[in-house]
């Protein structure tokens, strides 16, 4: 068979395998982009919808499976992955942001349940997979990111906008850069929603895959600015699995649903406490709570994360677990939980574009 041919039957080979997430060929999704044959090895070049796509694995045995079954001249398959984060806000209040392809709310109904533990622990995973991540400490009464990220200078102004400070990988924006560590901000809501619209208009993003918001704890005016100033891809919502924190959640989830936000999913944090030295696993705060909630609620559930003295630890320090432990079940736990709030993202993402194309 000819190498015309021989791509010709990839292909068509290629048209048979789904992206198992949004259940279509990866030809019809424009993923394919190059076919290259060398005697019996074909080069392919597929861009994914994300670069933490945690089913790329089981795409690539597909792939495999079938161009081995149908195409029996090629006997070597290497791919060459890439991605292409969609652009997931959409109207005028864009502009704001022109650079970032997705904001994503990461709130929570109470305090307490470690929502910014997780927020940047999920950015720092996130950049692991190659993707260009921005973090907004949005929790303007309350900044703790600054510490959880080992950040204390302050950021530089070049013409006029404000520098995000980088670490490990992230592009971080916070109140607690431009106050004193001991300094309370005594603000009312028109003063909050200035703060907010400075943060995101003001500040020099550049080009981000995922813009993550850390949101204070509630449904007060820092959630509803938000939601009025930029288009939000969707929202996450950090739990612990008692029923007094998923109450709270479930306040949360419906503020959400009456701003016409979509709710990613829930996480569950804290979830249960693993004894180092017996091995013995400890519900501290009850079992299963939030993936019981998201299924009556109809969300998907993202993932546990235990409880573990590692991670305090860590967020002390001004390292996230996810850069001090890399290697660690925990660490891999937060990518787990980074790669499936990912892959919503690109599921909402091809269903909104698909309405808009119908429309």
């Amino acid at each position: 068979m000819s190498s015309a041919n021989l791509k010709e039957a990839i292909m068509n080979v290629l048209k048979t395998v789904d992206d198992p997430d949004l259940h279509r060929d990866l030809v019809s999704l424009n993923m394919v982009k190059g076919v290259e044959v060398e005697g019996d090895t074909v080069r392919l070049n597929i861009q994914l919808t994300t670069p933490a796509c945690p089913l790329k694995s089981v795409i690539q045995k597909d792939i495999e499976e079938k161009v081995f079954e149908l195409v029996p001249e090629i006997k070597n398959v290497k791919i060459e992955w890439g991605a292409q984060v969609a652009n997931g806000l959409f109207g005028e209040s864009r502009n704001l942001v022109p650079g970032v392809q997705n904001i994503v709310a990461v709130g929570s109904g109470k305090g307490g349940v470690g929502k910014s533990t997780v927020a940047a622990n999920l950015a720092v995973s996130l950049v692991k997979t190659g993707a260009r991540v921005g973090l907004l400490d949005a929790d303007i009464y309350g900044p703790n990111i600054p510490l959880m990220m080992g950040i204390r200078s302050r950021p530089e102004v070049i013409n006029d906008r404000l520098q995000p400070i980088s670490n490990y990988g992230v592009k971080i924006m916070s109140m607690g850069f431009l106050l004193p560590e001991d300094q309370p901000v005594i603000w009312r809501g028109p003063m909050l929603n200035s703060a907010l619209r400075q943060f995101f208009g003001d500040v020099d993003w550049g080009e981000l895959d995922y813009l993550l918001v850390d949101l204070p704890p509630g449904t007060g005016d820092v959630q509803l600015s938000l939601v009025q100033l930029v288009p939000v891809t969707g929202a996450v919502i950090v739990t612990t699995p008692q029923e007094v924190a998923l109450q709270d959640v479930r306040k949360g989830i419906q503020m959400f649903r009456q701003t016409k936000v979509e709710v990613l999913g829930i996480i569950e944090n804290m979830s249960y406490f693993l004894c180092p030295h017996c091995n013995e696993r400890t519900d501290i705060f009850s079992y299963g709570g939030g993936a019981t909630s998201a299924g009556k609620l109809g969300l998907p559930f993202l993932g546990e994360i235990p409880l573990d003295t590692s991670i305090r630890k860590a967020g002390d320090s001004g390292m996230p677990v996810s850069i001090s432990h890399p290697d660690s079940p925990i660490a891999k736990t937060f990518l787990g939980v980074a790669q499936n709030l990912a892959a919503r993202i690109s599921v909402r993402n091809f269903q909104s574009q698909e309405a808009l194309s119908k429309a």
